[in-house]
C-alpha cells in the first residue's frame, strides 16, 4: 500500500488526489493544507443572493481536456456560459469597446484600435512592417510590453495590452514574457525567423490570426468562456470527495525531509503517523522552493527567482442593475487618473445564471505586480475606492443603487510573475526534481495560471510520480 502526500489544497494538489485515487484506488492519500479551508485561490463565498466566486470565475472553455474532466466529475450538467455581452476598456477617460482580432490586445494594424490609441500611434502601427527586423532569438523569450512598446509604442503597451493581461496575471505587460503568456505569438516570431523571413510584430500577429478556424455564419459560436452554476466550490468539493483522502487544515508543512524510508513532513499542526512513499508539492513557488531545501536543492535554489502578484477582489451585490452598462465588464488602461482599480466584472450582466437573481453583481480588482499598497488598504477605503471608481467609469451609481452584500477577498502572492526567464526556471526546476525518487511539483507557477492549465499540469505531475518504482 503506497502512502502519498501532498502539500497543498488548492485546485492542483485536490487534482493530484483524486488521479491519484484513479490509479491506485488502495493509496493512502494525506493532503496538508496550511489555510483553514480548501480550494487554493478558488474561493466561492455564501451570498444571500447566491454562491459568488471571489477568486477565478470562469474557465477557457475552448480548452476542451477541462471541459472532459469536468463531465467525468459529474458536472457537466452544471457548466453555464456567458451572455456574451462584450467587454470595454477605458482608456484616456472614456469607455471603448474591447478590440477584436489581434493576439491579448496586439493588433495586426491600427483598425481596431484606432478610437483608442492617437492617430500617430495609429500610422506606427501601420508602418511596423517597414521597420529594421525584430532581433528575436528562436526558442527564447522576451517581455510583452518592451516588444509592442518598441514596434507599436506605449500607448498600445498602456492602453489595450496591460490592461488585458493585467486582468489575468496581475502584472503589467513588461513585467511578462511573450512565450510565457502568450505563446502562439512566441511560435510566430520562431517562423518567421526560421523561415528566413522578416520578423515583425504585425507579421507574427497576421500569422496567429490566420490560424483561426473561421466560423460557418450560420453556426452558432463556441462560447470561448464557461463556469459553474454553483461556483467553483462545486469543483473543489467534489474533488476532496472522490480522492477519498484524508484532508488536514491549519496544518502548515515547514520543512520536508527524506531518508531510506521515505519523506518525512515536520510543522505546525501536521501530525503524521508513517514516512510517506511520494510527495506531491503544489504550493506557491516560495513556498515550494523552501521546502524542496533539502530534498531537491538544486530545484529550490531555481524557484526561488519566482516572485509572485499580488491582488485584491472586492465583490458588491447592489438592489438595482438601472444604469449600470450592458457589458460584461471593463478593463482600465495603465495611469488612468483617479482611477485605482484595474477592472470591474459585471457579472450579472456576463451570466445569465447570476442575472437571474435580480438587482446587479459586480467585481471590482486592484493590484498589481510591485504594488501591493492597495492590497492591503482598510477594507472601507477598498469598498469606497471600488464603489468611487465604479461611478466615474460608468456613470453607475452603487451607494444609490442600494448596496446590499460585500465580501473583499485579498489574495496575497496570489500569481507568479511569467516574466521572459519563467518557462526556463520551469524548466530548471523540472530537471532538479527529476533525480530525486518519489517527488513531483505542480501548481499555478509550473504549467501556467488559468484552471485548465493547472488541471493538465498536475495530471501530468501525477502520471510521472505513479510511474515511480
Amino acid at each position: 500500500m503506497t502512502r502519498y502526500a501532498i502539500i497543498g489544497a488548492g485546485l492542483a494538489g485536490l487534482v493530484s488526489a483524486h488521479e491519484i485515487r484513479k490509479a491506485d484506488p488502495e493509496a493512502v492519500i494525506h493532503v496538508f493544507e496550511a489555510e483553514d479551508r480548501i480550494g487554493g485561490k478558488l474561493h466561492t463565498v455564501p451570498f444571500d443572493s447566491g454562491p459568488t466566486d471571489m477568486g477565478a470565475e470562469a474557465y477557457l472553455a475552448l480548452r476542451s481536456d477541462a471541459t472532459d474532466f469536468f463531465t467525468e466529475l459529474g458536472l457537466g450538467d452544471d457548466l453555464v456560459s456567458p451572455s456574451g455581452a462584450r467587454s470595454l476598456v477605458y482608456s484616456e477617460g472614456e469607455l471603448h469597446g474591447l478590440p477584436a482580432g489581434g493576439v491579448m490586445g496586439i493588433p495586426s494594424s491600427s483598425a481596431p484600435v484606432a478610437d483608442i490609441v492617437s492617430a500617430g500611434t495609429a500610422a506606427r502601427i501601420d508602418a511596423e512592417g517597414d521597420a529594421p527586423d525584430i532581433d528575436w532569438v528562436v526558442g527564447g523569450d522576451a517581455s510583452v510590453g518592451k516588444l509592442v512598446s518598441e514596434r507599436y509604442g506605449a500607448e498600445v503597451t498602456d492602453r489595450i495590452v496591460s490592461a488585458l493581461l493585467g486582468g489575468v496575471y496581475s502584472c503589467a505587460a513588461e513585467d511578462l514574457g511573450i512565450r510565457a503568456t502568450i505563446p502562439q505569438l512566441a511560435e510566430a516570431l520562431d517562423e518567421l525567423a526560421t523561415a528566413g523571413e522578416k520578423v515583425t510584430l504585425s507579421a507574427a500577429v497576421r500569422l496567429c490570426e490566420s490560424r483561426r478556424t473561421p466560423r460557418d455564419p450560420g453556426s452558432t459560436p463556441t462560447p470561448v468562456f464557461a463556469t459553474f452554476r454553483h461556483g467553483y466550490a462545486q469543483v473543489y468539493e467534489t474533488l476532496a470527495e472522490t480522492s477519498g483522502a484524508d484532508i488536514h487544515l491549519d496544518a502548515f508543512v515547514a520543512g520536508v525531509t527524506r531518508d531510506l524510508r521515505g519523506y518525512h513532513l515536520k510543522g505546525p499542526g501536521v501530525v503524521t503517523d508513517a514516512p510517506y512513499d511520494r510527495l506531491l508539492v503544489t504550493a506557491p513557488a516560495p513556498t515550494t522552493a523552501v521546502l524542496l531545501k533539502d530534498v531537491a536543492p538544486a530545484a529550490s535554489a531555481a524557484l526561488k527567482s519566482v516572485k509572485l502578484a499580488s491582488s485584491v477582489v472586492v465583490g458588491m451585490k447592489f438592489d438595482s442593475d438601472t444604469g449600470l452598462p450592458d457589458n460584461s465588464g471593463v478593463l482600465v488602461a495603465i495611469g488612468e487618473p483617479g482611477v485605482q482599480a484595474k477592472a470591474f466584472t459585471f457579472s450579472s450582466k456576463k451570466w445569465p445564471h447570476v442575472g437571474e437573481r435580480g438587482g446587479a453583481l459586480v467585481r471590482a480588482s486592484f493590484g498589481r505586480f510591485g504594488d501591493d499598497a492597495l492590497v492591503r488598504a482598510e477594507e472601507d477605503l477598498l469598498v469606497d475606492a471600488a464603489l468611487d471608481d465604479l461611478q466615474h467609469i460608468t456613470g453607475f451609481d452603487g451607494r444609490a443603487a442600494g448596496l446590499s452584500e460585500i465580501y473583499v477577498q485579498r489574495w496575497f502572492g496570489g500569481l507568479p510573475r511569467y516574466d521572459e526567464t519563467h518557462l526556463a526556471t520551469v524548466a530548471a526546476v523540472r530537471e532538479g526534481v527529476a533525480g530525486v525518487p518519489g517527488l513531483e511539483v505542480s501548481g499555478a507557477w509550473a504549467g501556467g495560471v488559468g484552471v485548465p492549465a493547472v488541471i493538465d499540469d498536475a495530471r501530468a505531475a501525477v502520471a510521472r510520480l505513479i510511474q515511480v518504482g
